[in-house]
């Protein structure tokens, strides 16, 4: 039987390292590459084009969620499986809009991995018990109905929240722009649509926006 092929992302080598270790003992799969970020996940599916990728949604260079909308369009078929340190509902949500059909916590990963990969295995869809045993809205709401109406009403794409993730690391917007092969005054224009979409005028309100919707990139010892 063909084995069913795995690519991981993630920019810890030790959770790339038990990752592997969890797939590797499961009969039939086969963990065909590893990528160190986002743009790596993008080119190595490209060329290996597995069955499954399992992506970090917090990465350099690409984060998991554009990096999922970017594996789609190229490989239309392959399943994603996205990891994340908590459940926010927003970024579960944004997951979902990005196309992955599957949304694991990094702390269920050794119990819930398997049971995730074969559902997405079997062209279903995978979601931790945190976020599908509670309701639409849930605790998000009330963590943070500012930032829930923000969001709700105006909806960043994918491009936008990869540029709000770099912003809030302190980059510039000659920075973001040579990081994603796009010209200074489109950033430029992104940055503006983004502020106004939020209703934002200080970059220090898009700090605490990237902070409370989990889209920063944290210390590796989550």
């Amino acid at each position: 039987m063909k084995p069913f092929r795995i690519l991981i992302a993630d920019d810890h080598e030790i959770v790339r390292r038990g990752l592997r270790s969890l797939l590797q003992s499961h009969e039939g799969w086969d963990v065909c590459g590893e990528a160190v970020d986002g743009l790596d996940a993008v080119e190595k599916v490209e060329r290996l084009r597995p069955d499954l990728a399992v992506l970090d949604i917090r990465m350099p260079r690409l984060n998991g969620l554009e990096a999922t909308r970017r594996i789609l369009e190229q490989v239309p078929g392959i399943a994603i499986l996205v990891l994340t340190i908590d459940e926010s509902e927003y970024v579960f949500r944004e997951a979902l809009k990005s196309g992955a059909k599957g949304f694991i916590r990094k702390s269920d990963a050794a119990r819930s991995l398997s049971a995730a990969v074969e559902a997405l295995q079997r062209g279903q869809s995978f979601v931790t018990s945190q976020i599908a045993d509670r309701p639409v809205e849930g605790r998000f709401v009330e963590r943070d109905p500012t930032m829930l109406a923000n969001v709700g009403r105006n909806r960043l794409t994918p491009r936008e929240l990869e540029i709000v993730q770099y912003l809030a690391e302190g980059k510039t917007s000659k920075e973001v722009s040579s990081l994603l092969g796009i010209s200074v005054k489109t950033t430029e224009t992104h940055r503006s649509n983004i502020m106004r979409k939020l209703n934002f005028h200080s970059v220090s309100q898009l700090v605490m926006y990237a902070v409370r919707n989990n889209l920063l990139r944290v210390s590796r010892e989550s």
